[in-house]
């Protein structure tokens, strides 16, 4: 996005009335606290399952009950951090920590669409197995890893 488009996206009513709100930008700051708590809360389950936690605990199981909490907490930590960019979206775009952000977010996202797809056929309802092949616990540590990543650069945004 050029610089122009995102002065202009920074300077469109709802952001600047957004900008300028005593309560409504606390209130979507939380929102995207508590997108990012749902999000994480329930992907490290699933990728300590992965890497081998709780063998026992069938992963159809956390899948079906996981999956849905994750991609709220995904959408909400989406929609309110677009919010909270538009608010000064010049800075941000130039700043090489949110860059960094984003690409982590992207990785993030991509680890999940691969181990989803590689899991897809091998993980059914009845024949869940105990173990899970290597792949999956490297995968399941990575995703730790890179949401942990997304989640300290956005509280170094703040401080920067």
């Amino acid at each position: 996005m050029s610089g122009d488009a995102l002065a202009l996206l920074q300077d469109l009513a709802p952001v600047a009335a957004l900008r300028g709100s005593r309560w409504v930008y606390p209130i979507v700051n939380a929102g995207h606290i508590v997108g990012i708590a749902l999000l994480f809360g329930a992907i490290v389950p699933l990728d300590l399952r992965l890497i081998g936690l709780w063998p026992r605990l069938p992963l159809s199981v956390l899948r079906k009950v996981l999956l849905p909490v994750a991609a709220v907490g995904l959408m909400l930590a989406l929609a309110t951090g677009a919010s909270l960019f538009a608010v000064n979206a010049v800075k941000y775009a130039a700043m090489p920590l949110f860059q960094a952000k984003l690409g982590l977010i992207l990785l993030a996202l991509l680890n999940v669409l691969a181990v989803r797809r590689a899991l897809s056929g091998r993980v059914g309802d009845d024949d869940d197995p105990p173990d899970v092949p290597p792949v999956f616990r490297l995968a399941g540590a990575v995703s730790i890893l890179l949401w942990l990543s997304v989640i300290v650069c956005g509280r170094l945004l703040a401080y920067v």
